[in-house]
């Protein structure tokens, strides 16, 4: 991995220029340094949600998630380089199971809202799958390993159900979708 930053204004990037992992140094708008940057900004906000009360299943949970996102930055940071592991994606669709199977079926739409903790993991899961754009494209352009695009999938996916899992946390629901044509067939 490349070296351990131990100054932080290194002037280097003046020129719209990042330095990668493997001492390359590439446009700061490219395909790659765009997905690293959604990856870290996904993990930022997995921090923020964190500082919620949540249960304790569900922060150990997040805490490794922020790990594998460290994992997954830092593999889209050297071309070519494998970090994050497919055990990763088989955690997340563990998870995945576990938490939905405690949960109601859906039978409305809901929207990204309902306590902090639960609009909080509502935003992780849409920069999720903003990363996951950014990964698809850089994988259109470059070869890369496939846990990227498939964690982030799963992360998207597993978000939204964590998002249920602390709307129902101290006995509350979620926010259900006023849709006007199921009004209009039930007035029916």
């Amino acid at each position: 991995m490349g070296n351990r930053l131990s100054q932080i204004a290194t002037r280097t990037g003046d020129n719209g220029t990042t330095g990668l992992g493997n001492n390359e140094r590439v446009s700061k708008d490219s395909s790659r340094v765009r997905a690293m940057g959604d990856v870290d900004e996904l993990n930022s906000h997995l921090g923020v949600l964190l500082c919620e009360p949540m249960p304790e299943t569900v922060r150990a949970l997040l805490v490794e998630v922020q790990h594998q996102l460290f994992n997954l930055g830092g593999e889209l940071s050297i071309p070519g380089f494998e970090l994050l592991k497919g055990e990763a994606v088989v955690a997340l669709d563990e998870a995945l199971a576990n938490f939905n199977a405690e949960l109601p079926k859906l039978q409305e739409f809901i929207l990204p809202a309902g306590t902090r903790a639960a609009s909080l993991a509502h935003v992780c899961r849409t920069v999720a799958r903003r990363a996951e754009r950014e990964v698809v494209a850089l994988g259109n352009a470059e070869a890369l390993n496939d846990a990227p695009r498939q964690y982030l999938n799963r992360l998207s996916d597993l978000m939204f159900v964590l998002a249920r899992v602390l709307n129902r946390m101290d006995g509350g629901d979620d926010v259900y979708w006023k849709s006007e044509r199921l009004k209009n067939q039930t007035e029916a």
